[in-house]
């Protein structure tokens, strides 16, 4: 199969690394990439959101099969627009991409439909931001309605803080993103990540994992896009599974059918795991990042497979099996992410850290210097992932490979997956 893959972060990385295992690939074409997919296959420099030059793209490669990593292109209708062009395509539809597109869509169809969340209130001004707020006490969640990369949420203790987030975001801290915000209560619980695979019609688990958010150790400082992660979830059994399938997954899949959004591809259902039961904090309509570097070495079953049974509504008879090792994904990033931060660092001893047993270094925001060198241009910058017979030893593993590479300006958590 030809297979076109979209995208240039850490996923895709290790979507690359998956996709090009497949004994089902033939040739693997990625746009726009980075340095760490150059093994993988052939990187055209398009951009993720040139949808037009990708539609094109994926004519000309005769694509079997298209591949969307990240969420603004599925939010901007590309899967919609390759399937007029009848190129199956793994990732929803615009419409059904809502779920993440729009925190205010999602949580109006959670209600629609019987979905277990936190009560919610969506506003446009700064008046109806604080009286809700006060009606909270000041101990709630603001989140940014629209895509604002993972950073538009802040938790807040009291109203002060709160008020000043909304403020912020109606100001325009986010852009467009921001114009309407979410005050949502503020519940308390483990946090997980469930990732289903979802046909239009039917439903399958795919793996869990849980997500380090804050910047800092001991779940400090601001909401960064992610700094590690462990897959599977600490904190989701067998019975917590079947249980999110049941009351949300499920409604999810039967719900957008019904409301004439059937939803294809990968759904990410961000759990809280309260007193009274498992509740979405937010859904994505793709896999996580970091999530997917712990997720995807895991997976023993062939991903075009899946995908492909995804897309073609065939996963009422598909199985997925799994390492059941655990792994553990730490990220190194430039340092002052997420906020300002210095590009150009030099990274080093890659090679080294890449050839220690059941562990893998995928790149995210990596360049190649004029003169050949691996540098530091994005935020988050490396993923660091290792399998182990046990949490310890794959922290341990992962860790170790940290510290192999040497670049001067990165800072990681230390944290990631300590019990």
């Amino acid at each position: 199969m030809n297979i076109l893959l979209i995208g240039s972060g850490g996923r895709e990385h290790a979507l690359a690394w998956s996709l090009a295992d497949s004994p089902l690939t033939n040739r693997l074409v990625i746009a726009p990439g980075n340095p760490g997919m150059e093994a993988y296959g052939e990187m055209l420099p398009i951009a993720a959101d040139d949808l037009d030059g990708l539609c094109t793209l994926a004519g000309d490669i005769s694509a079997d099969l298209v591949v969307i990593g990240p969420e603004l292109p599925l939010v901007e209708g590309l899967a919609d627009r390759l399937a007029e062009l009848h190129i199956t395509v793994f990732g929803p539809s615009a419409a059904a991409a809502m779920l993440e597109g729009s925190k205010e869509f999602a949580r109006a169809f959670c209600a629609r439909h019987n979905v277990p969340q936190p009560a919610f209130y969506p506003v446009s001004d700064c008046e109806s931001a604080g009286k809700f707020i006060d009606q909270l006490g000041g101990y709630c969640v603001i989140k940014a309605d629209g895509l604002a990369a993972g950073k538009g949420v802040v938790v807040a203790d009291d109203a002060k803080t709160a008020k000043a987030a909304a403020k912020s975001m109606l100001g325009g801290q986010f852009g467009d993103a921001g114009k309407r915000i979410i005050i949502e209560q503020r519940i308390s619980g483990p946090e997980a990540s469930l990732f289903a695979l979802l046909d239009g019609e039917n439903a399958i688990l795919m793996a869990t994992a849980q997500d380090h958010k804050r910047a800092n150790d001991n779940d400090q400082g601001p909401n960064t896009g992610g700094m590690g992660a462990i897959s599977p979830s600490p904190s989701l059994d067998k019975t917590l599974e079947d249980q999110v399938m049941a009351e949300i997954v499920n409604p999810v899949v039967r719900g957008m059918a019904a409301e004439d959004t059937p939803y294809r591809g990968v759904l990410y259902v961000g759990l809280m795991l309260t007193k009274n039961g498992p509740q979405v904090i937010e859904f994505n309509c793709r896999l996580g990042d970091p999530e997917a570097q712990a997720i995807l070495p895991r997976l023993k079953t062939d991903i075009v497979s899946a995908m492909m049974a995804t897309a073609t509504a065939s996963l009422h008879h598909f199985d997925m099996r799994w390492d059941q090792r655990p792994a553990v994904t730490v990220v190194m990033a430039n340092k002052g992410y997420p906020g300002n931060y210095e590009k150009g660092g030099v990274i080093r001893n890659l090679e080294v850290a890449e050839q220690t047993d059941d562990c893998y270094v995928f790149h995210a925001g990596t360049a190649r210097a004029n003169n050949g060198d691996l540098i530091a241009v994005g935020g988050r910058v490396l993923a660091v992932t290792a399998l182990g017979d046990d949490t310890a030893s794959a922290r341990k593993n992962a860790y170790e490979v940290v510290t192999k590479i040497d670049w001067d300006n990165n800072f990681y958590r230390s944290d990631i997956a300590k019990t």
